[in-house]
């Protein structure tokens, strides 16, 4: 090495490398992917519709994003030759705060915060098909979640009854059931929300227009009822489908603070 010689980091060295989800969230399709899965699940046709950009490269750019684990693809329940993307909000939450540790330690960012919901005030519908499960269950966690400062409701679009299994989990969960019931949507359909969460692939085909709402978000979530099998059979279902929702309803009440405040 002669004197005023530069030497080149190396390459391989980690620490010279950008952090993981700034290498993949730095590209401007894959952060606007990540923009619009944040809020809601989409198809890929919707994605590349409300981007303006091939399919082609938006399912690549798609890929890219789950296999690092940002995104997650699920089989629509309504067509099963289609599938709901996901954004994987916890994982990257988890790495956008590694990222910062990464620039220096005092930057970290411990995870999610849920924040004060002491001010919020919202109306919220949640809707499947049966109104049997997923939504009861959306409905009760949401109530739980704020100390019934959101209003929640939920309604189906072929309203049955609301599933044992539902009423167990939300029981493990501290949540009673009781007295709830199946309802239609279209009783609800003259009524102010602020929000509408359609939680059934089926149902969002099918689901009218609600005036005045400033949200319609879709989660694509499987129906833990499985037809002809017994409640103890489906009962892990109801605990993966509670688990999701636990995972979902703070991101969406940091969404309905948001609102609040950009209303203001």
């Amino acid at each position: 090495m002669y004197p005023g010689q530069v030497v080149s980091a190396d390459a391989t060295n980690p620490a010279t490398k950008p952090p993981l989800f700034l290498a993949l969230a730095g590209h401007r399709l894959r952060w606007r992917l990540l923009r619009e899965l944040a809020e809601s699940d989409h198809r890929v046709w919707e994605l590349t519709a409300r981007l303006g950009e091939r399919q082609s490269l938006v399912s690549y750019h798609l890929g890219l994003l789950r296999v690092a684990g940002l995104v997650s693809a699920r089989r629509s329940s309504a067509d099963r030759r289609d599938s709901y993307y996901s954004a994987d909000l916890i994982h990257c939450g988890e790495l956008l705060g590694a990222a910062g540790a990464a620039l220096h330690p005092a930057l970290r960012i411990e995870g999610y915060h849920s924040g004060s919901v002491e001010k919020l005030s919202a109306r919220v519908l949640f809707l499947c098909t049966e109104n049997s499960a997923r939504s009861q269950m959306a409905e009760a966690f949401l109530e739980q979640l704020t100390g019934s400062r959101v209003q929640a409701f939920s309604a189906g679009s072929q309203p049955t009854r609301v599933h044992p299994n539902a009423a167990r989990v939300l029981q493990a969960h501290g949540v009673e059931l009781a007295g709830r019931h199946a309802k239609h949507y279209a009783e609800f359909l003259e009524q102010p929300f602020d929000c509408v969460v359609t939680v059934c692939d089926r149902v969002r085909e099918v689901c009218p227009e609600f005036p005045g709402v400033s949200r319609t978000i879709h989660w694509s979530m499987p129906d833990p009822v499985e037809s002809g099998a017994t409640d103890e059979a489906t009962y892990p279902g109801f605990e993966r489908t509670a688990a999701e929702l636990v995972a979902r309803i703070p991101f969406l009440v940091q969404l309905l603070a948001h609102d609040l405040v950009e209303g203001n």
